[in-house]
């Protein structure tokens, strides 16, 4: 069996007196996508946040690559091969679209920027008809998908997707997981949080269910689409 790209062991996570993650371990294998779900506030998105540190865990491990990161910094994590987009997209308002994704190149220089861009722009043909335009003047799924394009700038091993159908029109929703499902088809390894069970599990090799900062549950995508207690709670018992 091949060593996960990324592995979590035991972590805890607390902010102050209050913990949000208790003891949860999983791993992610390179060219899976792998997807954790739960309802909102279970601790998804401070798991996602605790693997570039932002919280640090206070306890237990995470080893990426056999590396021990659990203390590195941000930086030294996204310019080994981690990259995010962040729930609520946060793109640099003010900057074009061209602007955002040579910031995406922060973590590894620009080198192959211009034939990177080309790629977002093949992938998202919306952002090159847009690459001049503020972001701030865009709709949520154009900066969903400008968020997404900039992960993938700094050319990652492993990209970190949080909430990202939060808020979005249906239509747009399906585009940006038929994009998810093309990276994931190409090779790329993707790590998803989720409120959406139904298009992530489907999307999923493996996922993961987390309540109040624990994992209870775990299988395939489609084991856990056909599980009732996952179909009640996340399915609309559908």
């Amino acid at each position: 069996m091949s060593t996960p790209i990324l592995e979590l062991k035991e972590i805890d996570v607390h902010y102050g007196p209050i913990q949000a993650l208790k003891k949860v371990s999983l791993h992610i294998n390179e060219g899976e996508t792998v997807s954790l779900i739960g309802s909102n506030g279970a601790g998804k998105s401070t798991l996602l946040m605790s693997i570039f540190g932002q919280p640090r865990a206070s306890a237990g491990q995470i080893i990426y690559r056999g590396t021990d990161i659990t203390q590195k910094s941000s930086h030294y994590i996204a310019s080994n091969g981690i990259a995010q987009s962040p729930e609520g997209r946060r793109v640099f308002p003010d900057m074009s679209v061209e602007e955002n994704l040579m910031m995406g190149t922060i973590p590894i220089g620009d080198k192959h920027s211009s034939e990177d861009m080309q790629r977002m722009f093949d992938m998202f043909p919306r952002l090159k008809e847009r690459r001049n335009q503020r972001a701030m003047t865009m709709s949520g799924g154009e900066q969903q998908m400008l968020a997404i394009a900039r992960a993938l700038m700094s050319r990652p091993k492993l990209l970190l997707l949080d909430e990202p159908s939060l808020g979005l029109a249906p239509i747009v929703v399906k585009q940006i997981f038929s994009t998810l499902r093309e990276l994931a088809k190409g090779g790329m390894t993707i790590f998803l949080v989720e409120q959406n069970a139904n298009h992530a599990l489907r999307l999923s090799d493996r996922a993961y269910v987390m309540v109040n900062g624990e994992i209870r549950l775990t299988g395939t995508g489609r084991e856990l689409l056909s599980n009732d207690e996952v179909r009640n709670a996340y399915l609309g018992g559908h």
